[in-house]
C-alpha cells in the first residue's frame, strides 16, 4: 500500500495546477468585465442623445454585467475550494510528521467531571482530538467531541465497517471538507434549526395574484412610455404605488432580511454537501442510514436547499440600490421573494435539522476515516466475547513518534486487577494513557496502535488527575475522595474499565496504605476490571491473597551512574526506586 503521505503530495501536485488554470480564467473574467464597461461607457456617451438607445444599451449593459458577475463569482468559489484542498493536504503532510499543534485543540470540550476525558489528555493542546480533528464545520467538531466522550460499546462492528469505507474514500472526504470549510456562519446550526422551527409567516397569500399583475402592468407602463404613449408622471405614479404597497411590510421584510443573511452562507453550501451525499453509494449499514436521510424519492435534499439558497440571495439583493428600489417600486419584488421564503420553511422547516445531522454526522466521520486512511498499520480490534477484556500485541500510543516508540503486549481479563509499580519516568503514566485510548478507540469504531488487538467492549472510567477546586473551597484530598466515591456509585450499575493512578495521594503514608487496600479490595469485589498505578510498595502483597490482582512494573536501571529505561510492562514488583538517585544527579540534595 501506498504510504499516505505519497497520496498528499500527489493531490497538491493536481489541485495546485488547476489553480493556476483558474487563476488565469479570473484574469480574462476581470478584462471582458472592464471592456464590457467601457464599451457600454462609449455607447452612452456616442448615443446620449437618442433616449432609447441608451436605454437599450443600459438594460443590455446590465444584462450582460449579471451573467458575467455570476460566472466570475463560479470561478472565484472554485479557486477557493481549490486553496482549500491544498491546504487540506498540506495539513496532512504536517500532521504525519506530528505537527498538529497548531490545530484546534478542543479546549472547550475539556470537563474534569468526565469518565475519563480529563484523565488521558483527550482535549486541549497536545491532545488525541488535535491530533484527530479534521471537522470543518462547528457542529461536526462538536459530534465529534461528543462520539469521544459519550463512553458507549454499542454497534462497533457497525461502525468500524462505517470508517472503514471512508477511510478508503480519501478524494471524496477531501471534497466534502473542502466545501464545508468555505461555510461562513454567523449563527450555529441549531439556531438556524430553531428560528425556521418558530418562524411565524406575515406575507398575504393575495401577495402572489398581485404581484404578477403588478409586474405586467409595470412592463405594459414601461413599453407604452418607450413608444411614447403615456408619460413619465404615468411611471412615475405607478411606480411609488408600488413602493406604497411594499412599504406596509418593510419591517417586518427587513427583520426577515436581516436573519436570513446570517443563513445565506450555510445554505449555499450545505446544498453542495448533500448532494456530494446523495451522489455517493456507499456499502456499510452505517454510511447508508445517513445517506437515507438526505435521499428523497419525490425531490433530491441538494435540489429543495439549493431552492431555499436562490430565494435567500434574492432575497439578500434587496441591498442592491437598483434592484431594491426600482424592482420594489414596479414588481413588489420584496414580497414577493418573502412569499417565497416562507412558503418553503412552512414545507421543509422539519426536514432541515434532519439534513442538517446528515451533514454533521459525515463532517465528523470523515475525520475518524482520514486517521484510519494516515495509519495503515494499525489494527481494528477483533470484537469478542471472551475472557480478556482487551488482548492487544505490540500495544502503543497514537502520538508517540513509530520510529522511538516501545511496543508493550497486554492481556487482561474480565474482572482482573494490575497494579502497576515502577520507578519515576520509567513510563507508568503513558502506559496507563495508552490503555485508557485503546478503550476509547475501540469504543469509537478506530483501529489502534498494534500488531493485533482483541476487545470485549467495556466503559472506561479514571482517576489520574484530580485536583484541588479554589472555586469550591475544596481541598485536594476531598476532590480525590469525591472522584472515588463516584466511581463506587457508577461501578453499581454498569460494567467498567477502570484506571487509577495512585489512589488517596492527598493523605499520609500508612494511612494512604490502609485506604489504599480497602479500595482495592471494595473494586475486586464489584468484579471490576482495571490497573491502579502506585509506587506503594505495600500495596502489592494484596495479589498474595486476592487471586484477581497481578502485579506488573517498569523498572529503572542505573550504569555507570546514569539513568536508563526501557520501557517494557513485566510481571512483578520493581525493586528500583529512582528519585534519590535524580535528587543527587541535579545536585539538588548531598
Amino acid at each position: 500500500m501506498n504510504h499516505p503521505s505519497n497520496f498528499y503530495t500527489k493531490q497538491i501536485e493536481i489541485h495546485s495546477g488547476e489553480w493556476q488554470k483558474i487563476t488565469q480564467k479570473l484574469t480574462v473574467s476581470s478584462v471582458i468585465r472592464l471592456v464590457v464597461f467601457l464599451l457600454a461607457c462609449f455607447g452612452i456617451y456616442f448615443f446620449f442623445g437618442n433616449t432609447q438607445i441608451v436605454l437599450t444599451i443600459i438594460a443590455l449593459a446590465i444584462i450582460t454585467f449579471i451573467y458575467l458577475v455570476t460566472k466570475h463569482s463560479g470561478l472565484q468559489y472554485e479557486r477557493d475550494l481549490k486553496n482549500a484542498l491544498i491546504s487540506q493536504n498540506e495539513t496532512e503532510l504536517q500532521v504525519l510528521e506530528r505537527i498538529f499543534h497548531h490545530l484546534p485543540s478542543g479546549e472547550k470540550y475539556k470537563d474534569a467531571q468526565h469518565y475519563y476525558s480529563q484523565d488521558i489528555d483527550l482535549f486541549g493542546r497536545g491532545s488525541f482530538f488535535q491530533y484527530l480533528n479534521r471537522t470543518a464545520l462547528e457542529s461536526g467538531s462538536d459530534f465529534l467531541a461528543k462520539l469521544f466522550t459519550e463512553n458507549k460499546i454499542n454497534s462497533i462492528p457497525k461502525k468500524q465497517k462505517a470508517i472503514s469505507e471512508l477511510s478508503e474514500m480519501p478524494q471524496w472526504r477531501q471534497q466534502f471538507s473542502g466545501i464545508a470549510s468555505l461555510v461562513k456562519t454567523e449563527v450555529s446550526a441549531t439556531e438556524v434549526t430553531d428560528w425556521l422551527k418558530d418562524y411565524k409567516t406575515f406575507v398575504p397569500k393575495w401577495i402572489i395574484p398581485v404581484s404578477f399583475i403588478f409586474s405586467i402592468v409595470s412592463v405594459a407602463v414601461i413599453v407604452a412610455n418607450y413608444f411614447d404613449l403615456v408619460s413619465g408622471y404615468a411611471i412615475a405614479g405607478w411606480f411609488f404605488l408600488g413602493l406604497a404597497i411594499s412599504g406596509r411590510y418593510l419591517k417586518k421584510v427587513n427583520d426577515l432580511s436581516s436573519h436570513t443573511s446570517k443563513i445565506q452562507s450555510t445554505f449555499e453550501q450545505f446544498h453542495k454537501l448533500i448532494l456530494e451525499i446523495e451522489n455517493q453509494e456507499f456499502s456499510s449499514e452505517l454510511l447508508s442510514e445517513k445517506r437515507s436521510l438526505v435521499v428523497n424519492v419525490d425531490k433530491k435534499a441538494s435540489a429543495i436547499l439549493k431552492k431555499f439558497a436562490k430565494h435567500l440571495d434574492a432575497l439578500d439583493q434587496r441591498n442592491n440600490m437598483f434592484i431594491g428600489a426600482i424592482t420594489n417600486g414596479f414588481m413588489l419584488r420584496d414580497l414577493r421573494q418573502s412569499y417565497d421564503i416562507e412558503k418553503w420553511i412552512e414545507a421543509h422547516k422539519i426536514s432541515v435539522p434532519v439534513w442538517f445531522e446528515a451533514i454533521t454526522f459525515f463532517d465528523a466521520y470523515n475525520s475518524l476515516g482520514n486517521f484510519v486512511f494516515n495509519h495503515p498499520n494499525y489494527v481494528f480490534p477483533k470484537i469478542t466475547d471472551a475472557i480478556p477484556v482487551l488482548k492487544v500485541k505490540g500495544a502503543g500510543h497514537p502520538l508517540l513518534k513509530e520510529s522511538t516508540m516501545i511496543l508493550n503486549d497486554i492481556q487482561i481479563n474480565s474482572e482482573e486487577f494490575f497494579i502497576i509499580t515502577g520507578a519515576n519516568m520509567a513510563g507508568k503514566s503513558t502506559f496507563l494513557r495508552t490503555v485508557s485510548l485503546q478503550i476509547v478507540m475501540g469504543n469509537l469504531g478506530l483501529p489502534v496502535c498494534a500488531e493485533s488487538a482483541e476487545y470485549n467492549p467495556i466503559k472506561l472510567i479514571t482517576s489520574m488527575r484530580t485536583t484541588d477546586s479554589l472555586t469550591d473551597d475544596e481541598s485536594y484530598f476531598f476532590s480525590e475522595l469525591k472522584r472515588l466515591k463516584f466511581i463506587v456509585d457508577e461501578i453499581k450499575t454498569d460494567r467498567y474499565f477502570i484506571i487509577l493512578d495512585e489512589i488517596l495521594k492527598g493523605t499520609n503514608s500508612t494511612d494512604k496504605a490502609i485506604g489504599s487496600r480497602k479500595f482495592v479490595e471494595k473494586l475486586v469485589a464489584s468484579n471490576s476490571t482495571g490497573i491502579i498505578a502506585t509506587h506503594d510498595l505495600s500495596l502489592c502483597a494484596a495479589a498474595e491473597e486476592l487471586p484477581e490482582v497481578k502485579n506488573y512494573f517498569f523498572d529503572a536501571r542505573i550504569e555507570n551512574d546514569e539513568l536508563f529505561f526501557d520501557y517494557r510492562f513485566k510481571p512483578g514488583i520493581c525493586q528500583n526506586m529512582n528519585a534519590s538517585f535524580l535528587l543527587k544527579k541535579m545536585q539538588i540534595v548531598d
